[in-house]
């Protein structure tokens, strides 16, 4: 009597439960986009928080949200700008578009985002928007093994540092990993980042004297990770400088942003 299990057969089944198997996973994925976006815009604010030192465990993060405002910074003028929608602007994105950057020439690139810089970039206040409470920035650049991404919190003299986190690395744990140490982390409040005008905070291969006349800008480095370490004092002085958010920044203190 002859098989049924005929090749044809076979592959029939097999198509069908390929078939069967793509809408299932296809539709888990649509159904699960808005939640995983949502998660991704909670994670953000979480970390938007924490840097700025406002972060209190066991409180809804939407809530204490409430107190940071979404504005937009046009990078070329310095200034605040409507232009575009802060709270769905994808300014890393918008880097990679030639009609949406500019090019950083020369050895601008100092923390070697990819040699465009976004034309406009977000940043979050708490307080007043010409005379904030705390400003947090967006600061990414890159690390030994890829781009680090975080943000850098100032204090209303928009001078001293609130705090600095990064939300997403590929440093090696226990080495450049050591960002996201609370000890590491614990260094930055209080340090200084303008000196007559000029970007002066840095991170220090080694430890910093603490009596030296450079304590208030000079942040020890990363213990066995010297590229890391070089990489997140490019990547804050980037962002600081004339590059990033520095003229923003002098047009905020002098009242014309």
């Amino acid at each position: 009597m002859p098989s049924k299990d005929t090749v044809g057969k076979t592959l029939g089944v097999a198509l069908a439960l390929c078939i069967a198997c793509s809408v299932v996973v296809s539709t888990a994925a649509v159904m699960l986009k808005p939640a995983q976006e949502a998660n991704v815009a909670l994670d953000r604010k979480r970390n938007i928080l924490a840097a700025a030192g406002m972060l209190e465990e066991g409180r809804s993060i939407d809530e204490q949200f409430e107190s940071i405002s979404t504005l937009v910074v046009d990078m070329r003028s310095g200034r605040f700008s409507e232009e575009v929608d802060g709270e769905n602007y994808n300014s890393i994105a918008a880097a990679k578009d030639p009609d949406q950057s500019s090019r950083l020439e020369g050895g601008a690139d100092s923390a070697n985002i990819g040699g465009r810089r976004e034309n406009f970039g977000v940043v979050y206040v708490v307080g007043d928007r010409n005379a904030p409470d705390t400003i947090i920035l967006p600061v990414r650049g890159a690390g030994l093994w890829g781009q680090m991404y975080g943000f850098l919190a100032l204090e209303e003299d928009l001078n001293t540092v609130a705090g600095l986190g990064f939300y997403e690395h590929k440093e090696t744990p226990g080495l450049g990993g050591e960002v996201d140490n609370p000890r590491w982390k614990a260094l930055w409040p209080g340090k200084n980042a303008f000196r007559d005008g000029a970007v002066a905070i840095e991170v220090i291969k080694g430890t910093a004297n603490r009596e030296g006349p450079m304590a208030a800008y000079q942040v020890d480095g990363l213990s066995g990770a010297t590229l890391t370490t070089r990489g997140v004092n490019n990547l804050v002085q980037f962002w600081l400088g004339d590059d990033g958010f520095g003229p923003f920044l002098s047009n905020l203190k002098a009242g014309e942003a």
